[in-house]
């Protein structure tokens, strides 16, 4: 798995934007959000129980990334049509606020796709705005992640200072003499 100080690879992804006919797919690359810090996480299936507890709390919380200069993506093994009839299907997803990328390939190049199940793990990655892997957070298939958490790291990432177990934003950091 790609980790802490490695470049988030260059990538090219068919992507589920909008429910609406004319409108539904874009695509997606490593420049489509230049000068901003990427959230990209990945979940394991369309269709399933977890996943959408997830995408939907990070598209509630996609007004609290884009004060911070973050854009979301999301993605799975999945392809850009099943994450559409997936939005169509699931009231939560109709008005997701984010991207889906259809991330086979780049979940291969990040290390993160299931060796059993062959889907991506629940991997979220923050990459700063120069590309490069700030913050990884991989739970097993069973569990879902913490956006509260995410934002929480982000917040301390942008601070570019020494940040203590559970700082939140607006607390102090650790000043070196």
């Amino acid at each position: 798995m790609l980790t802490i100080g490695d470049k988030f690879p260059a990538f090219k992804a068919q992507a589920c934007v909008s429910i609406e006919k004319g409108q539904e797919f874009a695509e997606i690359t490593e420049k489509s959000y230049d000068g901003k810090w990427l959230v990209a996480f990945f979940y394991p299936k369309d269709f399933t129980f977890i996943c959408p507890t997830e995408l939907a709390e990070f598209s509630n919380r996609v007004g609290d990334f884009a004060d911070r200069d973050a854009q979301v993506i999301g993605g799975s093994t999945d392809n850009e049509f099943s994450h559409l009839a997936w939005r169509k299907d699931h009231e939560d997803l109709k008005g997701l606020k984010y991207p889906l990328i259809a991330a086979n390939k780049l979940a291969a190049e990040l290390g993160i796709l299931d060796k059993d199940e062959g889907v991506c793990l629940r991997a979220t990655f923050l990459v700063d705005p120069n590309g490069i892997i700030r913050w990884v957070y991989c739970n097993d298939l069973s569990v879902g992640r913490s956006v509260d958490e995410t934002i929480r790291v982000l917040d301390a990432l942008q601070t570019d200072e020494l940040c203590p177990c559970n700082w939140k934003a607006g607390e102090d950091t650790i000043k070196v003499d």
